[in-house]
């Protein structure tokens, strides 16, 4: 069974950068799309980006494209996500999560991460 684990966040000055790692195991990831979600407190979960099959590409993060790129390598079973230029808003825990197309919503998607925490301030 599929079991995601995510990597990577922490603390980051504003207009810092980092890059997030999903690693996959049980499974393989090369027939699922891999989206990113984030979470900040109080608020709902939105998604950050998508990758699908196809090596296809989804932003939907408001004011997020360029400054989220999500990536994929299949044959070592991981996702990124490379955040450039963050913002005290972009605070959240970042989670991954495979499904079978690339969808902003959360009920698309059938396996989740537990979560990396991204903490943006100065």
């Amino acid at each position: 069974q599929l079991q995601l684990v995510e990597s990577g966040g922490g603390l980051v000055q504003p207009g810092g950068s980092l890059r997030l790692s999903c690693v996959a195991s049980g499974s393989s990831i090369h027939y699922y799309a891999m989206g990113w979600f984030r979470q900040a407190p109080g608020k709902e979960r939105e998604a950050v980006a998508c990758i699908d099959v196809g090596m296809s590409t989804f932003t939907y993060v408001h004011s997020g494209n360029g400054r989220f790129t999500v990536s994929r390598d299949n044959a070592k079973k991981t996702v990124y996500l490379q955040a450039v230029n963050l913002r005290p808003e972009d605070t959240a825990v970042y989670s991954c999560a495979a499904g079978n197309w690339c969808e902003p919503t959360s009920e698309s998607y059938s396996r989740w991460g537990q979560g990396t925490q991204v903490t943006v301030s100065s």
